[in-house]
């Protein structure tokens, strides 16, 4: 566990420290060296993130167990998950439709009211997931 932590920890002090760097030396110069060190950075931290998951959540698991509320800690995950997987969903929904909506009323501004109603309903994705974290939640 000490391990992981570490070379999370590593890896995210050598992405800022890369950014820097680039920041300082201008990024448009070197495109593909900055393209190359973001793919190593996804392809060892992906790896890394998914260990560290595989290690901890049971650790955390059986410690719950000893507990009366074993499922009190999934049902707040179960929450949480539906509520973010929902918002972020929402949120590509929303600028998919937003900016196809954005250039169909500059094309034609007498469909401004049908366009707002395909928002309004991406929108309600996000709300969909809230009330079923709702439900969740009122079950603990």
């Amino acid at each position: 566990m000490t391990f992981i932590m570490i070379s999370t920890i590593l890896l995210v002090m050598m992405t800022i420290g890369a950014g820097l760097y680039f920041m300082y030396k201008g990024i448009d110069t070197n495109r593909k060296k900055l393209k190359k060190i973001l793919k190593v950075n996804l392809y060892s931290f992906i790896p890394l993130l998914v260990l560290a998951i595989v290690i901890l959540v049971p650790n955390f698991s059986q410690a719950q167990n000893t507990t009366a509320q074993a499922a009190s800690g999934l049902g707040f995950i179960a929450a949480s998950l539906s509520t973010g997987l929902a918002t972020i969903g929402a949120g590509y929904a929303v600028g998919v439709v937003g900016s196809s909506a954005l250039g169909a009323v500059s094309e034609e501004p007498q469909i401004l009211g049908k366009t707002l109603i395909f928002v309004g309903l991406a929108e309600g994705i996000a709300i969909y997931g809230l009330i079923v974290s709702i439900l969740i939640l009122g079950r603990l």
